[in-house]
C-alpha cells in the first residue's frame, strides 16, 4: 500500500464478493487519493466468479483480487475500516494500529442469491450498483 493515498480496508466475512468488487471499485475510481486492499473475519479461499465478471461487465480493472483474512492486516497503517456486510459488523475485529475511522455500508451478499442465472446476475448487478453509489460518495466527501 502506498503512503499518499489514503490507506482503506474493506471487509467482509468471506471476502469472496462485496469487498473484492468494492476493493477494485475504490482503486479505480479513488485512484490516487485512496488504496485498498480487502480481507475477511472467514475468507472462503475463492474470489466469486460473479463478482469478476460483474467488474468486467463495468471496465472496472483488478489486480489479482484474493480471498484473504483480515490479520493479514493487523500491522498496516489504516485511514479507514469499511465493513460491506451485517455479519462482520458485529465481529470483533483485530486490533489495528491507529484507530482508522470505521463505516458499515448494508449490502445484500449475491452469493446467497438464487433462482435463474438472471437473478443471480441481477443480485451481482445491485450489490455493485449500490457499493459504487457509496464509493463515489466517500470520494466526493459525502460517505
Amino acid at each position: 500500500m502506498g503512503n499518499l493515498a489514503k490507506q482503506i480496508l474493506v471487509l467482509c466475512t468471506g471476502n469472496s464478493c462485496r469487498s473484492i468488487m468494492a476493493e477494485a471499485l475504490i482503486n479505480h475510481l479513488g485512484a490516487g487519493h485512496y488504496e485498498a486492499v480487502s480481507a475477511g473475519s472467514f475468507p472462503t479461499g475463492t474470489v466469486h466468479p460473479k463478482a469478476l465478471e460483474t467488474l468486467d461487465r463495468h471496465g472496472i480493472p483488478y489486480d489479482q483480487p484474493r480471498s484473504q483474512s483480515w490479520n493479514d492486516f493487523t500491522d498496516t497503517d489504516l485511514n479507514m475500516i469499511i465493513t460491506v456486510c451485517d455479519q462482520a459488523v458485529g465481529e470483533s475485529c483485530p486490533v489495528f494500529p491507529h484507530t482508522p475511522q470505521k463505516l458499515h455500508w448494508s449490502t445484500p451478499d449475491p452469493a446467497k442469491a438464487s433462482g435463474s442465472a438472471q437473478d443471480i446476475n441481477t443480485a451481482f448487478e445491485q450489490a455493485f450498483l449500490m457499493l459504487k453509489d457509496r464509493i463515489e460518495g466517500l470520494i466526493n466527501g459525502n460517505a
